[in-house]
């Protein structure tokens, strides 16, 4: 049967050697398609950040904040949109070709890569995505570690952009992010020398994780043992998921004196253990079990939903007008909320959907 498709991302692939027909998380071949090819472009822009940093020629914050959203939503679960993704493709390459362009004005000499030599419109995408995902390294040792470096950075971009979202930030975990990236395009490394530069990412994934620790804790204060409620009163509510806590925030703070209750699922758990969403008082509790487990709670949740980021589970019909996605995650015919980093959301539209 030949393969529309391959990713081993996740402990949950086919048969332990990859999904080549349709994702086990239920992406569909032309989502992970899109996916290689945005990671392609990704890759292309790191060559030139990478190279105009070498060359002491500053690079934006655009650079930063795009690549680590563009790892992010590339992660299981967390973007089913092709739509989504590809409006990153189209965004990307305009930034790799600004960047190109300002490093042909300093004179800074770029290396002949794929990355940066392709230029495609729509109609190219989906034949360029075929050639450019995982399979390209045709050595299996090498892939391995290529790929083991490349979710280590996804990884680390989650996190990061977290941080991010909450004012944390570190300039050396998105230089060395891109770093990495610009090796996988530009350089041919022995397995000695791949195996050395997994290891330096594990180090700065533990730099990454206590950025985050330091933005959770120093925003909302230390965790504490907490009793959560799991019964449901008979408010209007909405029901979150995902891990982004200032997105919880904000909808806790646009959901006061509305009537509107809100509810955590699975991954937003830890949220009642922090002390600063205890002054909430319609902040009530938490609806249902595992994030596996969405697709009975979310039908039988009586209210309208909120997926932050990871992990999705594609949607039924019953529920999907009244769920809504944002920041990373995205899935076709859901509603997006869109808000950039920095920004205050307006969740008006899935509060009063919970109303009704």
């Amino acid at each position: 049967m030949e393969p529309n498709m391959f990713c081993y991302q996740c402990q949950e692939t086919a048969k332990g050697t990859g999904c080549i027909l349709k994702g086990v998380c239920g992406k569909e071949s032309h989502t992970a398609q899109a996916m290689d090819l945005l990671l392609f472009v990704v890759r292309g822009i790191s060559v030139v950040a990478d190279t105009l940093r070498k060359a002491d020629s500053p690079v934006s914050e655009e650079v930063n904040i795009f690549v680590t959203d563009a790892l992010f939503c590339t992660i299981t679960n967390a973007n089913f949109d092709d739509e989504s993704i590809l409006k990153r493709v189209d965004r990307g390459l305009a930034l790799r070709n600004g960047l190109i362009q300002e490093a042909k004005h300093n004179k800074v000499f770029l290396p002949q890569v794929d990355e940066l030599t392709w230029q495609g419109t729509r109609d190219d995408y989906a034949e360029k995505a075929k050639t450019v995902g995982v399979l390209r390294e045709q050595n299996e040792d090498l892939r391995s570690l290529k790929e083991l470096l490349v979710y280590g950075l996804k990884g680390m971009a989650a996190y990061l952009e977290h941080a991010m979202r909450l004012g944390f930030n570190d300039d050396t975990v998105h230089v060395f992010m891109q770093r990495a990236l610009a090796t996988i395009a530009v350089e041919s490394l022995s397995a000695e020398e791949w195996v050395k530069l997994v290891l330096e990412a594990g180090e700065f994934g533990v730099k990454t994780m206590a950025l985050l620790d330091a933005a959770n804790t120093g925003t909302y204060g230390n965790p504490e043992i907490t009793k959560v409620n799991i019964g449901v009163r008979s408010n209007p509510a909405i029901l979150v998921s995902g891990h982004d806590l200032r997105d919880l925030e904000m909808l806790l703070e646009q959901t006061k004196d509305t009537g509107v209750d809100v509810y955590t699922h699975s991954e937003m758990l830890p949220a009642h253990y922090y002390p600063t969403f205890k002054k909430y008082s319609h902040f009530v509790g938490n609806y249902g079990n595992a994030w596996w487990k969405q697709k009975e709670e979310f039908e039988s949740f009586n209210g309208a939903i909120l997926m932050t980021t990871n992990c999705i589970v594609p949607p039924k019909d019953s529920y999907k007008d009244r769920m809504f996605t944002t920041g990373a995650a995205g899935y076709p015919g859901v509603k997006h909320i869109g808000g950039e980093i920095g920004e205050i959301k307006d969740f008006s539209e899935i509060i009063e959907v919970a109303k009704k």
